[in-house]
């Protein structure tokens, strides 16, 4: 059967320990990987790779040897307790071998774990999954984790009910961070709070927060947030002799702009931005003001857009910096 979205956020860390396997999928390989982590942890416990009911099986051996699979499903244990066949990086070129052990599955064999890329909704193993009356499907996408899923971490971490204030500041760096920056710092997170009874603040957030941009980049952008135009050329030579691209300069200028139009919009009086330069960005909000930062979002986009288009032969580095120009001229106005 399909897991829906909401399914999907329990699912892992408390699966059907009775059912015959399941399937994950999605395009981002490194939310993939933690979901197989969740699974495998709850249906065999910590011990349960060392007392050898784990069984690892790679799509490019189960393609040489398809036996392997059906072997590792019907195999008895030495050690008492559930046991795991997991496929990883399976792809329809193993699809009917997949499909072949997920049919000869019994109650009492190994459970199935399945991990594979984005899959089709024609693809047949995925259709295997979702019409299996005792197997599950799982599509992973990328989205930012839920609050359930942080307060779940969190509290595996060693921290029960953050207050309002830290959980919403947890939510929005969710957003700017990749899955696994984001895991490890709730991880920092949890060590930085380990013996101390005090609730998790703004201060420790900001004190496990991984830098979303290099330092040098980020001086750039708090000169075209101050509307310093003269002063961005300078800044953008320094950047290219150390060897920073366009690209990560304009996906930089984004996150730093859309923190500040978060910010402007906030009607709480606590804007959710920390770090070193936290002072710097809050001021620049009230400065900008929403209108002219959805406006300058717009103009990044379509500088983006341009660094990646095909016709595109005009130096990149040349291209951003006129576009910081004009955000920084935009800012005096």
């Amino acid at each position: 059967m399909k897991l829906t979205s909401a399914q999907t956020g329990t699912y892992f860390t408390n699966p059907d320990k009775d059912a015959a396997g399941v399937l994950i999928y999605g395009a981002d390989a490194m939310r993939i990987a933690h979901k197989r982590q969740q699974i495998v942890a709850a249906l065999i416990g910590p011990a349960g790779e060392e007392e050898m009911r784990l069984t690892r099986i790679a799509a490019a051996d189960l393609r040489r040897e398809p036996a392997l699979a059906l072997d590792a499903v019907k195999a008895m244990g030495f050690f008492p307790g559930a046991r795991v066949a997991l496929i990883e990086d399976a792809n329809e070129n193993v699809g009917p071998t997949v499909i072949e052990a997920l049919g000869a599955w019994n109650p009492g064999d190994a459970q199935i774990i399945v991990t594979a890329g984005a899959l089709k909704p024609t693809s047949k193993m995925r259709k295997a999954f979702e019409t299996h009356g005792q197997a599950y499907a799982a599509g992973i996408y990328d989205t930012p984790p839920t609050r359930d899923e942080i307060e779940r971490d969190l509290k595996a971490a060693g921290i029960d009910q953050p207050p309002q204030e830290a959980m919403q500041m947890l939510l929005t760096l969710a957003r700017d961070l990749e899955p696994g920056d984001f895991r490890q710092t709730l991880t920092k997170i949890g060590l930085y709070k380990r013996g101390v009874s005090d609730p998790l603040s703004a201060d420790d957030i900001s004190a496990c927060a991984p830098a979303s941009i290099e330092a040098a980049v980020d001086d750039v952008l708090l000169v075209v947030g101050d509307g310093q135009a003269a002063e961005i050329g300078p800044v953008m030579q320094r950047l290219s002799a150390q060897g920073v691209n366009a690209v990560t300069l304009c996906i930089g200028a984004m996150r730093h702009f859309r923190t500040l139009h978060r910010a402007a919009v906030d009607t709480t009086g606590r804007p959710q931005i920390w770090g070193p330069n936290r002072d710097k960005m809050v001021a620049q909000a009230r400065k900008w003001g929403p209108v002219k930062l959805e406006q300058a979002l717009t103009e990044l986009t379509d500088t983006d857009l341009q660094l990646r288009s095909a016709g595109q032969h005009a130096p990149a580095l040349a291209l951003v910096e006129r576009t910081f120009i004009r955000l920084a001229m935009l800012a005096q106005r």
